[in-house]
């Protein structure tokens, strides 16, 4: 139990000294029917294109990185193993893949931020699960991109943070907390379709 607690407080520690680093705004809500539900659009740059950087897949042992899924619609949820509510959301992405009869373009990829959880440890926990998309152990500069471009958030597993890439690369937040899969269907679905 201490171990969780001493977990949780480096989280928030990591998140509050990223979140003092950042100088990006964050950009107003908006989807891609212009309806303003559940994103921010935000484009990668240059100076933090995370989308190059290698992970690991913890199952098959396989480097990957954003730019191999161009062209699909990725699903990116940060996550932890200890966190309750990323188990809960992983099974609604779950759910979500196979309400969409698991389309091909679309990719979901879930990234293990605690820094002291490793790859063999998370390969256990995904095949416990029988989860079947890509899990990876965030390296840190993936962690330091993602907090640094989006939000110190994406560091805080229990809130259940995730980012769409478009077909086109661009990125977009979907709301903080838990997600149905009913509420990630409705969000997913308008980027499949273009």
């Amino acid at each position: 139990m201490k171990t969780h607690k001493i977990r949780s407080l480096a989280l928030v520690l990591i998140g509050m000294i990223l979140l003092a680093g950042c100088a990006g705004q964050i950009l107003p809500a908006q989807s891609p029917s212009g309806s303003g539900e559940a994103s921010q659009d935000v484009k990668p740059t240059l100076d933090l294109d995370w989308f190059a950087m290698d992970l690991t897949d913890a199952v098959s042992g396989e480097t990957f990185n954003m730019n191999d899924f161009a062209g699909k619609v990725v699903l990116v949820e940060t996550m932890a193993m200890w966190c309750p509510n990323c188990l809960v959301q992983a099974n609604e992405v779950r759910k979500m893949h196979e309400a969409l009869g698991n389309p091909e373009d679309l990719v979901s990829v879930s990234l293990d931020v605690d820094t002291n959880e490793d790859s063999a440890t998370l390969k256990k926990y995904v095949e416990d699960y029988g989860f079947d998309w890509r899990f990876a152990v965030a390296p840190l500069l993936v962690a330091r991109a993602l907090g640094n471009r989006y939000s110190a958030e994406y560091l805080n597993p229990p809130i259940s943070p995730m980012l769409l890439i478009d077909r086109d690369g661009e990125v977009h937040q979907l709301d903080y907390g838990f997600k149905s899969a009913e509420t990630l269907q409705e969000f997913v679905e308008p980027f499949l379709r273009k």
